[in-house]
């Protein structure tokens, strides 16, 4: 009996001893080891990477004015064409009648004018004499020689002729005027329209899509062909709302085709675009080549900015952990670890500019950050 409580008194010397060395070993796994940096001021260089497709620099829809059967084509998928060249025809049958009938119409009017013309002139021609008639007849009237009932008669006459000259000189002329008016009108608007038949070009470029063929019938609200100006290209792409202010339009930037790897080509910047992309925080942006290489639209591309910060706190990239959209450090306080959240700026392969969260010597831990939570105890190396 002696023998067993020995032994039961021996193991529970060596359970408790046991528990003791766990306790002391757990207590100091917690104490973390950390190297720490200071928070320095001081600029600092990067390179912004953008990357995307090259698009044309213009791309439009070629319509028809009119409605009409197609009667050629001038142009199709891959064709070179120059601004002003016709690429398809209507059928201009019933316009070239319709001028026809129009000319008509104009030589009518023509006549009509001229007639007009005649009994204007000989109006006035009558209306002179029975002035001068009228003239005569009055001074006579005045003098007694001749009766009120001639004086009347031949006043009568005079009123006659003074409105037949109004008529004939005002609104007959200007009526056939207006019909002459009327009828160059008609066929200006006729001449309109089979210029029109002709579907032309809008831009120098090449022909990526055709969407009519002989015979169909082509309509105002139908685009025939689109055509691609691609003597210049853009790369499209979007940068984040950080870089904002280190980019502008017009600055020189090289671009690189994917492609081409062993060639460098030198763009500008065209577009910022002045709104963010629905998801937020980046920004669309152009940038323009000129295509000297005749380099096939849609290929992908990307260019980098060589951008230089103004001066601020900067510590080493190794020092910031990004989680659910946030960035934050620890800052070393008292071999603590306080987590502190931060607003990153410019950033590089071993730097990172801090733009608000750090201040100047505040020091942050730069390894086993990913180990480290609020309020640890560390040991600084």
């Amino acid at each position: 009996m002696k023998n067993r409580v020995g032994v039961i008194l021996i193991a529970l010397s060596l359970l408790i001893f046991t528990i003791g060395c766990n306790t002391k070993t757990s207590d100091v796994s917690k104490i973390i080891d950390v190297q720490i940096m200071s928070a320095k001021k001081q600029k600092i260089d990067s390179s912004l990477s953008i990357s995307g497709v090259l698009v044309p620099v213009k791309t439009v829809n070629v319509f028809s004015k009119l409605t009409g059967q197609v009667e050629n084509i001038g142009a199709d998928v891959g064709s070179n064409v120059k601004a002003g060249e016709i690429v398809a025809t209507l059928e201009t049958k019933t316009l070239n009648t319709q001028l026809q009938q129009a000319q008509a119409s104009l030589n009518s009017a023509l006549v009509s004018e001229q007639i007009a013309k005649n009994q204007a002139e000989q109006s006035k021609l009558n209306f002179e004499s029975v002035t001068r008639a009228y003239e005569r007849t009055k001074e006579l009237y005045n003098s007694g020689a001749v009766s009120k009932v001639e004086m009347d008669d031949m006043t009568t006459k005079y009123e006659i002729a003074k409105k037949q000259y109004e008529l004939a000189t005002g609104a007959s002329l200007n009526q056939a005027k207006a019909a002459i008016s009327s009828a160059q009108a008609n066929i200006n608007n006729i001449k309109v329209q089979i210029e029109n038949a002709n579907i032309l070009s809008p831009l120098n470029g090449v022909v990526v899509n055709r969407n009519i063929n002989v015979g169909e019938l082509a309509s105002p609200s139908n685009p025939l062909f689109t055509i691609a100006d691609t003597s210049t290209l853009k790369l499209k792409g979007t940068i984040p709302q950080k870089y904002i202010p280190f980019v502008k339009v017009g600055q020189d930037i090289d671009v690189q085709v994917d492609i081409y790897p062993n060639k460098i080509y030198k763009g500008k910047v065209s577009n910022i675009g002045p709104m963010a992309i629905n998801t937020g925080m980046y920004f669309p942006i152009e940038i323009s080549i000129k295509n000297i290489d005749n380099i096939k639209p849609g290929v992908s591309a990307h260019a980098a900015i060589n951008i230089s910060s103004e001066e601020g706190i900067v510590i080493p990239s190794s020092a910031i952990i990004q989680n659910d959209g946030e960035s934050y450090v620890y800052v070393i306080e008292n071999n603590i670890a306080k987590k502190r959240i931060v607003e990153v700026g410019v950033t590089n392969d071993n730097q990172c500019q801090i733009i608000s969260g750090l201040n100047m010597d505040e020091k942050v831990a730069i390894s086993n950050v990913n180990n480290l939570f609020d309020n640890a105890a560390v040991n600084v190396k």
